[in-house]
């Protein structure tokens, strides 16, 4: 057993939930009742979004996986009680069936305002739910060469995390419908490779000099070395329908990361490659979720998605153990059996014949393991 030490390996966890009219099940504004309820116990965890349809909350910085997923069982069951509460229902959903985000309102706030100003309908319409996941890196020279390797296994885990199928009443015939909404912005998707740290610091001061952003914030890539903690910061992924969803996506994407960082002090590394290569593979994850192929670009040939998650099982199976997620990420096996959450919300209406059903069933999944 090698003497590395993965303690910083932290985990932050944030997810972006909708609210919903129970009676109606359409998104409905909470006026930023459940955030204002929400900081009286849970301070800065709960935060508004740009939308007032939208409560996000974020963990504590976590030491393990286990502590991640007390953190995350106890936000969503908080905020359930919360709206319960004040007549509401929350779930978990890349997207809402049939909601308009026309129909919509955008929370005040002088950075929402902003962005509503530079991006015009592109924000207005950006009524989506993400998952964030933040894995401690030792110094921003590690992050940048982890994130960098890291691009490469964004569509495996991607394709796990599938839970928007549905936009504005209609199958999209995708599994993340999400990421298609998201890429109305400027500066998203698969980030570039960059040869260190102090390179992608010359890009962000760029952009700021050149008044593209006021701060690297506004750079929402799929991954990025965060502008202010010592983080990578995995942006990719939809919200997941119920808690395990999201902890096995965490527990990857920090296995992932140690892995790299075991090979890189072993000399080792993983092949870099392009961003226009991975933006093939993302594209399939998006449309077929796990069910579709993936391309392996070592071997230059499509391969089923669910045998290409399985080899990426097999990368990081030597530090599982080391940080303790073991029992997490064989929950991969679960997803396999029952399907992501767009599957399941495709069986729903395939059921039913009811988008209605869809978000009841979405509502009943939120505190589900």
């Amino acid at each position: 057993m090698s003497n590395l030490n993965y303690k910083h390996f932290t985990l932050g966890v944030e997810e972006e939930y909708m609210v919903i009219d129970p009676i109606s099940r359409e998104l409905k504004s909470h006026e930023q009742k459940i955030v204002q309820v929400g900081q009286l116990t849970m301070k800065d965890k709960v935060k508004a979004e740009m939308h007032q349809a939208v409560v996000e909350v974020g963990t504590d910085i976590c030491k393990n996986i286990d502590e991640a997923f007390k953190d995350v069982a106890s936000l969503r069951g908080n905020i359930a009680q919360i709206a319960g509460d004040l007549g509401l229902w929350v779930g978990a959903s890349g997207t809402h069936p049939f909601s308009h985000w026309e129909n919509q309102l955008i929370t005040d706030h002088v950075r929402y305002n902003q962005i509503v100003n530079e991006l015009q309908e592109a924000a207005r319409s950006n009524l989506i739910f993400g998952l964030h996941v933040h894995v401690g890196m030792e110094d921003r020279k590690m992050a940048t060469h982890i994130a960098n390797t890291a691009r490469y296994f964004l569509p495996h885990v991607y394709a796990l995390s599938t839970n928007s199928p549905f936009w504005e009443s209609r199958d999209t015939g995708y599994k993340s419908f999400r990421t298609k909404v998201f890429y109305k912005f400027p500066r998203t998707g698969i980030p570039d490779h960059f040869e260190s740290f102090e390179a992608y610091e010359n890009y962000v001061n760029l952009l700021i000099k050149t008044n593209c952003i006021d701060n690297a914030k506004k750079i929402w890539w799929d991954l990025r070395v965060h502008p202010f903690f010592n983080t990578v910061e995995f942006r990719i992924c939809d919200v997941p329908m119920n808690i395990m969803e999201t902890m096995t996506i965490a527990a990857l994407f920090q296995a992932i990361c140690a892995k790299i960082y075991k090979l890189r002090n072993q000399n080792l590394n993983f092949m870099i490659y392009q961003r226009s290569l991975i933006n093939e593979n993302k594209w399939r994850a998006s449309r077929y979720g796990i069910d579709g192929k993936l391309i392996d670009f070592g071997k230059e040939t499509e391969v089923d998605t669910k045998a290409l998650i399985y080899e990426l099982l097999d990368f990081v199976d030597d530090v599982v153990d080391e940080l303790g997620s073991r029992h997490v990420v064989e929950h991969v096996a679960k997803i396999f059996e029952v399907g992501t959450g767009a599957d399941r919300q495709l069986k729903v209406f395939k059921e039913t014949g009811s988008l209605v059903s869809v978000v009841d069933y979405i509502h009943d999944q939120f505190l589900r393991l």
